[in-house]
């Protein structure tokens, strides 16, 4: 009698969790990424000519080829001594997509570079799943690194004209404000060592969950919101450490399990929520701890009526023209 095959058939593999149709993560592990942005992404209009800002892309991380793009207005002024600012960005996406030099991104730095105006330093990181959490930190703090290393001679001398390194600002936005958050409590006040401070933190809409549901998340997130709270789970199914809840603090900065920060000395923290955002409430919660419990210099702005990454979907909005004001008197005034 024949022996019966216990083999159960072959299946192809299939999509588990798909992330705005440019990553994938397949059922038998694998990961599909797309090599072009979203169409909603890929579809904002780029003028630089009109900014009046020049840039160039440089790698920063040969080791895991992560690019840093690196903007400079095109005039500085006739003094010879007119350095500007400089912003160290980082993208959002989930920490799962994204690169600056996607479009939408691209041009919220040019916008940042012209009308504030500053040196800025867009800075991709390693991505999820592949690399998850804190590996997007960690490289955040790297960068930095870079950063330094540039200033000091080591790195990129096409910054040495423009850049004031005695006046940094650690910023991003959604999960670039996550990193942002990250690196400027690590750093402090102190910053990189001689002639390299930092000034302050711009944290856009920073990614931030936890366990606990907030009233954003449970009641009032707009069905066709940007970002919706099962969009939030996803993401942090991919970016975290298997096995860690939404309360680790990679994700959640001011949560009950994240390390009191009253012993760090931080510069100003700038955190600018969106009204219809699902990450509202807790952006808020963050920003009072901080201030409250923690004691740190924190400013609270919430652009009413305004959806999640608003200003890097359009760039040229009258909102994005809002929050360009907000973060000029941060940075500059």
């Amino acid at each position: 009698k024949p022996a019966m095959s216990s083999s159960a058939p072959q299946t192809e593999p299939h999509v588990v969790e798909d992330c705005r149709g440019v990553l994938q993560l397949m059922s038998d592990g694998t990961v599909r990424r797309s090599a072009e942005p979203p169409a909603l992404f890929s579809a904002v209009d780029v003028s630089e000519d009109e900014c009046g800002v020049e840039w160039k892309d440089v790698t920063w991380d040969p080791a895991h080829g992560l690019n840093a793009r690196l903007y400079r207005p095109r005039h500085l002024g006739a003094a010879n001594d007119a350095r500007i600012p400089v912003v160290a960005y980082f993208h959002g996406g989930g920490f799962c997509i994204g690169s600056g030099r996607w479009p939408n991104f691209h041009a919220w730095c040019l916008r940042l570079c012209s009308e504030l105006p500053a040196v800025v330093l867009s800075f991709d990181y390693r991505l999820a799943p592949e690399h998850r959490l804190p590996a997007a930190q960690e490289d955040g703090a790297r960068a930095m690194s870079w950063l330094r290393s540039a200033r000091g001679g080591g790195g990129d001398p096409w910054l040495a004209d423009a850049a004031d390194f005695a006046r940094v600002f650690v910023a991003g936005d959604s999960a670039g404000g996550n990193i942002a958050h990250h690196v400027a409590a690590g750093l402090g006040r102190a910053g990189l060592g001689p002639g390299v401070r930092i000034r302050g933190a711009l944290l856009l809409a920073p990614a931030m969950a936890g366990e606990a549901r907030t009233r954003a998340e449970q009641l009032e997130c707009p069905r066709d919101a940007f970002l919706t709270t099962e969009m939030c789970d996803r993401y942090a199914r991919l970016a975290l450490p298997e096995g860690a809840s939404r309360d680790d603090p990679v994700l959640s900065p001011a949560g009950p399990r994240a390390p009191g920060l009253e012993a760090v000395e931080m510069a100003p923290v700038l955190v600018v929520a969106s009204g219809r955002d699902v990450l509202r409430d807790r952006n808020a919660q963050y920003a009072r701890r901080m201030k409250e419990e923690w004691g740190k210099e924190v400013e609270y702005v919430e652009v009413a009526g305004a959806d999640h990454g608003f200003f890097v979907v359009d760039p040229w909005s009258e909102r994005a023209d809002e929050l360009v004001r907000i973060v000029r008197r941060f940075v500059v005034d």
